[in-house]
This record gives C-alpha cells, sequence and structure tokens, in this order.
C-alpha cells in the first residue's frame, strides 16, 4: 500500500501530463525514487518541461491518501504500470497511463483479439444495427470488445457483445466513479460486472477529457472498427490515435449522401479494411489467436429495435403494380408442446443452466443461489446478470431472481 501511495501520487498530479510521468518513471526506476528525487534530479531528465518540474517538486500525498481511501471504500481496484495484468500493448505507448483505475475484473487483453468499436453518439438505427451486430459476432468468437460508453453506436456495440456472452472493456473519460452519460449507467453497471470499466482519472469530480481517453480506447486494441462517423466526429480522433499506434483501421461502408457515413467512407478511400460482418474483423486474427470462428455469418438470435423494412409484410410491386396478396389457409392451431427448463437453455453456458434449474423451481433470493450452486458471490451476480440481459430472469426488490419465461 506504501509503494501505491507515490504511484497515485504522482499520476493524479494535475498539470503533469502522462508523458512526463511514463518519462520521470524510466529514468529513475519507479515512484518512490522520483518522489524523493531532488529538483536537481529532475534537472538531468530529457522532456520534462519547468512546469513538471515545478509540480514534483511538491511532496504533499494528501490528495493520494484521499483517492486511495475513496477507491477502498468504492472497491475500486488501482492497476499501475508495472503489475502483471496491465496490458502490455498499451504499456507501449509513450504516453501511456502510469495508474487505470479500474471497475469490475480487467480482462487478459493480450490473449485475445481486442477491438474498439467506436462510432457517433448521434447514430442512426443502421448505425445502432451494425454496431450491436458486430459487438455480437465478436463477443461469441472469444474477442474482447472495447468501447468509450458513449449513447448511440458505442452503447449499441457493448450490448451486442454482453448478449453474447462475452468480455467487454469500457473506457471512461470522466472519473471512474462517474457513470457517463447518465442514461448509460446501468448498461456501466452491466459491463462492469462482466468485464470492467477503465478510467486513468481517479474518484472525485475531476472535469472529463474525452480526446485523451481515445488514446487508451486505441491503445488497448488490435484494431479500432469505426462504424458511423460524420467528417467531424470523435470516432475519428479514435482511428488518428490508431494510426499513430499501429493498429489495424477497419471502417463500415455506408450510403454516400449520409452524412453520418462520411467519415467512414474517407476512411475507407484513405485504405482502411472494409468491414460488412464481425466475421471479417475475426479472420485478420483467427492465425494469431484461438477463436470460436463461426461456420457461417453469425446472426443475432435478439432485435435491439424494430427493423427499418418487415420482410415478412413488405409488399412486393412489378411495373408499378401491386402484386395481390394470397389468401393464406387456414392453419389449426396446434397444442403447444409442455415446456421444460431445458427449453431455456439455448446458448447459455453449463453454470448459467445450473441456475436456471434452481430458478425452474421458483423464485430464489442471492444469497439461496450462492449457497444452492457453491459459486462466489461475485461470480454468482455476474451470472444472473448476464441472464438479465438476454432476458431469461427478471431481478425484484430484496435480491431476489425469478425465471421471466416459465
Amino acid at each position: 500500500m506504501a509503494a501505491l501511495k507515490y504511484w497515485v501520487w504522482l499520476s493524479s498530479m494535475k498539470g503533469l501530463s502522462a508523458r512526463g510521468a511514463k518519462a520521470v518513471i524510466d529514468a529513475l526506476g519507479g515512484p518512490l525514487e522520483v518522489y524523493f528525487a531532488s529538483r536537481e534530479t529532475y534537472d538531468t531528465i530529457e522532456g520534462l518541461s519547468e512546469k513538471d518540474k515545478a509540480l514534483l517538486s511538491d511532496k504533499s500525498t494528501a490528495n493520494a491518501s484521499r483517492i486511495l481511501a475513496e477507491c477502498r471504500d468504492r472497491g475500486i481496484r488501482i492497476l499501475t504500470a508495472r503489475d502483471a495484468d496491465y496490458p502490455q500493448r498499451l504499456n507501449q505507448l509513450y504516453d501511456a497511463p502510469q495508474v487505470l483505475y479500474v471497475r469490475g475484473h480487467m480482462p487478459a487483453v493480450d490473449e485475445a483479439p481486442t477491438i474498439a468499436i467506436v462510432g457517433t453518439r448521434s447514430a442512426s438505427p443502421y448505425g445502432e444495427k451494425v454496431s450491436a451486430d458486430l459487438g455480437y459476432a465478436l463477443g461469441k468468437a472469444g474477442a474482447i470488445v472495447v468501447t468509450g460508453m458513449a449513447k448511440g453506436n458505442d452503447a449499441a456495440a457493448a450490448r451486442g457483445a454482453l448478449m453474447a456472452g462475452g468480455s467487454v472493456i469500457g473506457i471512461l473519460g470522466t472519473p471512474i466513479n462517474v457513470d457517463y452519460p447518465a442514461e448509460s449507467a446501468a448498461l456501466i453497471r452491466d459491463v462492469a460486472a462482466v468485464g470492467c470499466i477503465l478510467s486513468e482519472y481517479p474518484p472525485g469530480k475531476g472535469p472529463a477529457n474525452f480526446p485523451r481517453r481515445n488514446r487508451i480506447l486505441s491503445g488497448l486494441c488490435n484494431g479500432v472498427c469505426v462504424t458511423e462517423a460524420p467528417e467531424k466526429s470523435g470516432a475519428l480522433i479514435t482511428a488518428s490515435y490508431a494510426l499513430e499506434q499501429g493498429r489495424d483501421i477497419f471502417a463500415v461502408p455506408g450510403n454516400i449522401d449520409s452524412p453520418n457515413s462520411a467519415g467512414c467512407n474517407t476512411l475507407l478511400k484513405e485504405g482502411a479494411r472494409l468491414v460488412c460482418s464481425g466475421e471479417d474483423i475475426l479472420e485478420e486474427y483467427a492465425s494469431l489467436y484461438s477463436l470460436k470462428l463461426p461456420a457461417e455469418k453469425s446472426e443475432r438470435p435478439y432485435e435491439l429495435q424494430k427493423s427499418a423494412v418487415d420482410k415478412e409484410r413488405t409488399i412486393a410491386y412489378i411495373d408499378g403494380e401491386k402484386e395481390p396478396e394470397p389468401t393464406p389457409e387456414p392453419i389449426p392451431e396446434p397444442e403447444p408442446p409442455k415446456k421444460s427448463v431445458e427449453d431455456l437453455f439455448g446458448g447459455t453456458t453449463l453454470d448459467q443452466q445450473t441456475i436456471l434449474r434452481l430458478l425452474w423451481e421458483g423464485e430464489k433470493q442471492a444469497d439461496e443461489l450462492i449457497a444452492a450452486t457453491g459459486f462466489s458471490a461475485a461470480k454468482t451476480m455476474a451470472e444472473l446478470t448476464l441472464l438479465s440481459i438476454r432476458g431469461l430472469v427478471i431481478s425484484r426488490p430484496g435480491k431476489r431472481y425469478v425465471l421471466k419465461n416459465k
């Protein structure tokens, strides 16, 4: 804990850039050595400005102690650049954050293809559908989906990945305790339950910095996919960081007269890889990672919103004339088959099936499920969250759970 205090002291210093913090740690060996170094020692470090040196000369640790106490109270983990599970891909950046604040459990980012799906907040139904489909396909195959948790395309990608039971990482541009946007608070909690939420900003009331957040978003990843972006969009800032960092750039094509697709179409003209499905991205990494690739294009077993065109009810036209609709023959209603708990098992894990069997018996409290399954409290709650997202389980007051479709 003592060493952690100096990491927090250095990384939370207002006005000191992430680049300056990394430079001084690399030069002196660690935050403890930085804390006890003299002004003369700082003068010998290349790349430090006079402002940086003055900031480092302030040895007060009061703010660091406050942050440590608040993280402990809120259950927020502090991940330093020297920790074993700090993503090495991110650590290679010249301005990598020396401390990340974590809500949830950090997936093994360096062991699976990690793809950022980004797009405009003012998403069209087309953009949200594409983002959700890509998130679902990547999550189903075992890739890690990263988003900025903004409304619109980012949120749709996160929901798609969660529906597939995949790992999701959300990157905030606000302090780690601030759910932004507020309307995404429930989604942010769901992501933290099965993946994690990251920020380089400690808990508190600090200002937001979304453009700086984007370097972390792209730096974590093998590649960045832009699903929908106008000519001036934060998603294109992420793509710009990705290019600087040597990451792969993917883009989804759109109508040439759609303002929301102007940025994507420009990226494609400049050499981005065209994406029509999640499989187009997964194929790039199939030889590098162990993936669960589908035999054919994956289809979503869910709907995020109604389709713009219902193909079952669309009336065909030939030469301007409407085809007459055939009169359907009456079909006798078959007797519904008797339901069993196995009817709910499609796409669920063995652990989730254990919980479903218990809930088939009737409403259960969370503590009853923990005792009956032998799972840890954290695992039980994470599995219940996933089952709730899939629409199989309903949570009731008092941490009680019941099947939705029995």
